[in-house]
């Protein structure tokens, strides 16, 4: 039976980028999950009590445009999405660009073979912060969760840092047996609340 479970994600996170990293490879390889990505916004976690939400003022945020592209492609374009999410994720981390440049994020839709017009079209029309704002308010309060990238499955969830990250041309038995712990943990074993090393060797 295909495993089935969803994750967070907002770009910003290089914790996030590592475990879709992960995600991705295994799928590609064949692994037999049925993975549902999860919009989370890091830019609304840290609003402080009394401020206004950023999906009233998204273009202020350092992440909601990228984000709000990331599920446009998902939803409308899903053949595009593995590479799509895995350039954004790169714009950020491998190439310090900005997510929340409109030039930067056409661009790379672009050359992943995304109309960007399209998207653009989405982001203006208000549909894609809305889908982010619905997904994110659900899981923060179905599951409570809190940040990216979190495992859900059924009525579980867990926050969780893999520390490697899976580029293009990884091993994908490493993908494969990375993703499948955690969810093997996350559905297996719910009375393991956390189990965290006290330091990185390395």
């Amino acid at each position: 039976m295909s495993s089935v479970f969803a994750v967070t994600w907002d770009y910003r996170c290089p914790f996030a980028r590592n475990a879709h990293e992960h995600i991705l490879t295994g799928l590609a390889a064949g692994a037999d999950w049925d993975v549902r990505y999860l919009a989370f916004s890091l830019g609304q976690v840290h609003v402080e009590e009394g401020e206004p939400d950023v999906w009233d003022r998204w273009e202020e945020d350092s992440g909601l445009l990228a984000l709000q592209a990331g599920v446009v492609v998902r939803d409308e374009f899903p053949e595009r999405f593995p590479e799509v999410h895995r350039a954004l994720f790169a714009v950020r981390h491998d190439e310090a660009r900005h997510l929340n440049d409109r030039e930067v994020v056409a661009r790379t839709l672009t050359e992943h073979g995304v109309a960007a017009d399209k998207v653009f079209e989405r982001i203006e029309s208000g549909t894609a912060i809305a889908t982010v704002r619905a997904e994110h308010e659900e899981f923060a309060k179905s599951h409570s969760v809190w940040g990216v990238p979190t495992f859900v499955a059924g009525d579980q969830a867990v926050f969780v840092r893999l520390m490697d990250r899976a580029p293009a041309g990884a091993d994908p038995a490493v993908s494969v047996r990375a993703v499948e712990r955690v969810v093997d943990m996350l559905t297996g074993w719910p009375e393991l609340n956390e189990f965290k090393h006290t330091s990185i060797p390395r």
